[in-house]
């Protein structure tokens, strides 16, 4: 007589979908992005010639960068103290409770504020580093004093006043 082998039904496995992957860009997005950062104002038929695409194929490219928040915006360098007077300001800023909550209140406020044009949430022995851009001291003086008098939990600011710009921002390196 012959055997019976009995097999053991076959498994289902399931596996999970595969998360959406993020945008990705090639090398002639990186040329694109690198164009831009140096011209912004560089138009569209310059930009894919500079490039090699096509203009229609170009500003299709720009138009999924900008979607896919890799290029965020477009702005003018503006030579602020030759519209008004004009101190900048390096806060240090530290809170006195270390909460998301109170980080997240503390960003909002700083959302609000118009003389506060860049605030980064750093490491080390404060907080923040704010930069301030005011008409003199004396609007710092109230500003830093609104500050410290809110119900934010700042505990202290440590000000720097900017002497000269040794180098300003003017884009990071791309390399495509």
């Amino acid at each position: 007589m012959g055997c019976l082998t009995l097999l053991s039904e076959p498994k289902i496995v399931r596996r999970e979908a595969p998360l959406p992957a993020e945008p990705t860009v090639d090398r002639i997005d990186l040329k694109l992005i690198a164009v831009l950062q140096a011209e912004g104002r560089i138009t569209n038929q310059a930009l894919s010639e500079r490039v090699g695409l096509s203009p229609s194929a170009c500003l299709v490219r720009v138009r999924r960068l900008e979607t896919a928040g890799f290029i965020l915006g477009y702005h003018a360098s503006v030579a602020i103290e030759r519209l008004r007077p004009t101190v900048v300001i390096f806060a240090e800023t530290t809170l006195t409770r270390h909460h998301p909550a109170d980080f997240a209140a503390f960003e909002a406020f700083a959302q609000t504020v118009p003389e506060i044009v860049e605030a980064a949430q750093v490491s080390g022995a404060f907080d923040y580093l704010l930069k301030v851009v005011v008409a003199d001291m004396r609007a710092w003086r109230e500003l830093s004093d609104r500050i410290l008098n809110s119900d934010l939990g700042v505990g202290k600011i440590s000000s720097h006043v900017m002497m000269k710009a040794a180098k300003t921002a003017e884009g990071v390196e791309i390399v495509p």
